[in-house]
């Protein structure tokens, strides 16, 4: 197509459009007007999106590696494809493994809430009419999916329906901003609204402006009129932030959802709700804290050695005035001190101290 005055005023005029029908979509909202073609669309794309997931499964690539290999005439170029095709079924069993652990996490998980729920999966991410957080299942009206129904998986609340064709169904993730869905805190009871933020957590207002909550706090859906679109006791997340009130009648907390949904793959849709409300029964148990070890460390003093010029701390105590015993120099102390009686005069040894008269030595 030339590059041409009419070729540009086409295209602007295609763009005006495309504009207008997304503002008509969004304001219609429930009852858009395009909701007819959106469905038609649907089921026209809906087959092509399951052909293309099946196209890319490893273990097709791995099967279709395998067939080749027994067409190709030259044994190196044969080795290689059979090594290649098991490394793909190497790697097929790994992800099988995963669903089948993603598969037993939603069942016990809607075993505990008494959800009736279709499995299904996740194959393609986006809608082509929007920029929102939605992904695409491999599920819909042939197999009882309806709009507005609650979607979730082991984890807990991954969105709800929005359209619905033939085989598939888009899913608006709870992530998204658009997205909005009332809660109800753990123990407390506390009601609020979470809403979606992108890739950051959830941001909830709660109706009590002056209700004690803290960090950890763990919340669920408390559910819509006639359960739709939302089922109550399915788990959100948990708070990660309080802002203070500051007085206002209503109070945000920030909350990180339960739901990795960038790494979406095996979902249920609710197609049957609980006959009571679960609660917080669907919650698992919090871990118990780890008791910190208290380590105790009692000094000991020791001993001075003797002859070092310090006092000996044993001879201290043993002496009961207190004074340090004297240098082993002085132990003994001279004799004329240590004997009260004055010397004998006597070389005789007279004890009464009179002199020989005939002066006898």
């Amino acid at each position: 197509m030339r590059d041409t005055r009419e070729s540009r005023l086409l295209l602007v005029l295609l763009i005006a459009v495309a504009f207008a029908l997304i503002t008509v979509d969004i304001r219609g909202g429930a009852n858009s007007p395009v909701d007819g073609a959106r469905q038609a669309a649907a089921a026209v794309f809906g087959p092509v999106e399951n052909g293309v997931a099946a196209a890319v499964d490893p273990v097709g690539n791995a099967i279709g590696a395998v067939r080749d290999s027994g067409k190709r005439h030259d044994k190196i170029s044969t080795l290689q494809a059979e090594n290649e095709a098991l490394k793909q079924k190497l790697g097929s069993d790994a992800r099988n493994r995963s669903r089948l652990n993603q598969l037993d996490s939603m069942l016990k998980t809607a075993g505990e809430g008494q959800y009736g729920i279709k499995a299904a999966q996740v194959v393609a991410i986006g809608a082509a009419q929007g920029f929102s957080w939605t992904v695409t299942i491999d599920a819909g009206s042939n197999d009882g999916i309806k709009r507005d129904m609650t979607v979730l998986n082991g984890d807990g609340l991954v969105g709800r329906v929005t359209t619905v064709g033939p085989s598939t169904a888009t899913v608006l993730l709870a992530n998204d901003p658009d997205f909005t869905v009332g809660t109800r805190m753990e123990n407390s009871d506390e009601l609020g609204f979470a809403t979606g933020h992108g890739d950051r957590p959830l941001s909830v207002q709660l109706l009590n402006g002056k209700a004690k909550v803290n960090p950890g706090d763990r919340l669920v859906t408390f559910g819509s009129q006639a359960d739709k679109p939302f089922v109550p006791g399915v788990p959100v997340g948990e708070v990660v932030r309080v802002d203070p009130s500051g007085g206002a009648l209503t109070r945000t907390i920030y909350v990180r959802p339960f739901v990795g949904f960038t790494k979406l793959d095996i979902v249920g849709v609710v197609v049957q709700a609980p006959r009571t409300d679960p609660r917080d029964e669907v919650l698992p148990a919090k871990p118990k804290p780890t008791p910190t070890p208290t380590v105790t460390v009692t000094a000991t003093p020791s001993p001075t050695p003797n002859g070092q010029g310090n006092t000996n701390i044993a001879d201290q105590n043993a002496n009961p005035d207190g004074n340090p015993n004297p240098p082993a120099g002085n132990a003994n102390p001279p004799a004329a001190n240590a004997n009260p009686n004055p010397p004998n005069p006597n070389p005789n040894g007279d004890p009464n101290g009179n002199a020989n008269a005939d002066g006898d030595q």
